[in-house]
């Protein structure tokens, strides 16, 4: 159960700190390299566009291939508004 807790704990985290940096944009996988890097001075060890698309397997982050951009465009989702 602890490790559930924390895996979700850092899942909030990574989500929070992407939120932070992205806003309501679209970025290409290099300005996100950038953004990370500009805000928290961090290069990802792995590819970062394998670790954006495990995020976006996990619903936590949207993606698709744009072809004028000639790769991949991640974006947050909307976030659901109680009524």
């Amino acid at each position: 159960m602890t490790d559930d807790r924390s895996m979700h704990e850092t899942l909030r985290l990574v989500v929070e700190a992407l939120g932070d940096v992205m806003g309501d944009k679209r970025y290409t996988t290099r300005e996100m390299e950038d953004l990370l890097f500009t805000f928290y001075a961090y290069r990802c060890p792995d590819d970062l566009s394998r670790s954006l698309n495990k995020l976006r397997l996990m619903g936590v982050l949207c993606g698709e291939v744009d072809r004028e951009q000639a790769g991949w465009v991640w974006w947050l989702p909307k976030k659901v508004q109680p009524e």
